[in-house]
């Protein structure tokens, strides 16, 4: 049994390491991974591979910088050439990326079956060119792996009962993942000493999405916010290229604490030791629950609604107001952690067993 798994940003590339080290533990079965380089990613060096014990692509594309036109029409024209030569038993895609997008719709046109990780996802903004990905994913899939049983309840209600595609509860891969990275560096705090932040209460914050640098109105409101928490308790932002380029041409100055951009393994050094977590990014807010933080999101939306149900997670938008007001409520909650929302962490075992079980169908 061979599976094609295609990937084109460095989050994907954590979450199918997951994936790739449980096919290796099984006999039968090989990998062939294709990276589209969808996000050319300077920090994705030979010591980013060796260190997050990831595989290195088969192939690599090389198609970033484009247009998502563009980009999806050449991604189409690479991946229909190494499907065919591959011929894999099954295409497997990760998340809602315009790579996504794009393995799924060659292996439909080939008539290769599709799985697709992190399926059912929604956050109901069809402006947001990831929901297009992934309901449009979704539904020319064979086998949908769900994290969540409310990305369960999504399917049934769009109609997918009656489509002949297979639905999974999985788990989430993320949370594979968290716990494996997490005991590489567990009892050491290497980075926070480097920063001076070792045995220090601070609130880990990250700003990238483009609702949000692309309106100075919102991004200005969410810095003075953070600006004003600032005056009761340290805020850190490992700033993105993109945040940093938003103020740095509006003269936009920050009160709190800015820091160059971390790899994985310091990401999740700090989000293990921060006291809270402020964030705009869809996995940040899921690592928060992982490690047991409360989190305000930055959005005015999350596809990570169990979070918010179950109040572990805010939803605080880019209002001032808001987001000063609920991270002083902060102190007053104490959520369960202890729920398991995402499963136990063995989304890949669960995975593959399914694609073996469903490869000769």
């Amino acid at each position: 049994m061979k599976i094609l798994t295609v990937i084109g940003a460095r989050p994907q590339f954590v979450k199918a390491a997951v994936v790739s080290r449980e096919i290796k533990k099984r006999s039968g079965i090989s990998e062939v991974i294709v990276h589209t380089g969808q996000h050319f990613d300077a920090s994705m060096s030979d010591i980013f591979f060796e260190e997050m014990d990831i595989p290195r692509p088969d192939y690599n594309l090389n198609i970033h910088g484009l247009s998502h036109g563009a980009m999806t029409g050449q991604m189409l024209e690479k991946l229909d050439e190494i499907i065919l030569t591959e011929k894999p038993d099954f295409v497997l895609v990760y998340g809602d990326t315009n790579s996504t997008l794009a393995g799924a719709l060659s292996a439909a046109k080939l008539h290769c079956k599709v799985a697709h990780v992190e399926a059912g996802l929604r956050s109901f903004n069809m402006k947001m060119p990831e929901e297009i990905n992934r309901i449009l994913v979704d539904r020319i899939s064979n086998i949908l792996f769900c994290p969540t049983d409310t990305a369960i309840k999504n399917l049934k209600n769009e109609g997918f009962d009656n489509f002949g595609i297979k639905i999974v509860k999985s788990g989430d891969v993320m949370l594979d993942a968290a716990l494996y990275y997490a005991k590489k560096i567990e009892g050491k705090a290497a980075f926070l000493k480097k920063i001076g932040l070792d045995g220090k209460k601070y609130i880990l914050a990250t700003i990238h999405r483009a609702e949000n640098t692309n309106s100075i109105e919102r991004f200005s409101s969410i810095i003075k916010a953070l600006n004003e928490i600032s005056k009761f308790e340290k805020v850190l932002l490992p700033i993105h290229p993109r945040t940093k380029k938003i103020m740095e041409a509006n003269g936009i100055k920050p009160s709190f604490d800015i820091i160059e951009p971390v790899g994985y393994f310091e990401m999740l050094e700090l989000l293990q030791n921060c006291s809270a977590v402020m964030t705009d990014s869809g996995g940040v807010q899921k690592e928060a629950y992982f490690f047991k933080k409360q989190c305000l999101t930055l959005r005015d939306e999350t596809e990570w609604v169990e979070l918010v149900e179950n109040g572990f997670n805010t939803i605080v938008g880019s209002d001032f107001d808001k987001i000063v007001g609920a991270y002083k409520q902060l102190s007053e909650k104490n959520p369960d952690f202890g729920s398991m929302l995402y499963g136990s962490g063995n989304a890949a075992a669960e995975i593959v067993d399914n694609l073996i079980e469903n490869s000769g169908e």
